[in-house]
């Protein structure tokens, strides 16, 4: 069975079109970047400790952990704190290109050796993750405050959603759009594909 480590709603419905069969037991972990962490090193370091604190509780499932990080200049930006967070990200990414990286990881089950019906701790863990670049018009104030008013913003890194009323300030993308929604599903497919998931 695949246990998606995530309470994201994005995530589920990207999984659900895809086809692929899951449940979800959300992980409970501090997603704070470390001191100089690279955005690419943080987002699959997240995904990875997301799968491995679920995978505790499951040990006989496969489990996915995943984590999204948007990140514009030097500035990497997770979920806003509060409404005025979510003011002050969305002016930074106002008339800019931006990076969003989601980091998947996937912990496969721990293996039963038959012959002395004992658990063996090699379980295998694959982490990879994908970047999707994104051109957002200039925002007026107005038009930022108007949005984040309406709470959309709140709970998405990078304090939008492309797949919301956000998607008319989007003229590009480049890569997976999935992955600017919450998760890059060719990536994760090929993933549960190789370990024997599916």
């Amino acid at each position: 069975m695949l246990i998606l480590a995530s309470a994201s709603p994005r995530r589920q419905e990207l999984l659900r079109n895809a086809g692929i069969s899951f449940t979800v037991q959300p992980a409970d972990i501090d997603e704070a970047p470390l001191e100089n962490e690279a955005p690419q090193a943080c987002a699959e370091r997240l995904a990875r400790e997301k799968a491995l604190a679920v995978s505790e509780s499951r040990p006989q499932d496969y489990v996915l952990g995943a984590d999204t990080i948007v990140v514009v200049g030097d500035a990497m930006l997770g979920k806003p704190r509060d409404s005025d967070d979510a003011i002050r990200m969305l002016r930074l990414l106002s008339g800019r290109a931006h990076s969003v990286i989601t980091g998947v990881c996937l912990v496969s089950p721990i293996a039963v050796r038959s012959e002395s019906r004992q658990r063996t701790e090699n379980r295998e863990l694959a982490t990879a993750s994908a970047t999707t670049m994104v051109s957002m018009v200039e925002l007026s104030d107005a038009e930022i405050r108007d949005y984040v008013a309406t709470g959309e913003p709140i709970d998405k890194a990078g304090a939008y959603a492309i797949q919301g009323m956000a998607s008319r300030w989007i003229p590009r993308i480049e890569g997976d759009y999935g992955n600017v929604v919450g998760l890059p599903v060719a990536l994760v497919y090929g993933m549960l594909r190789e370990r024997g998931a599916i």
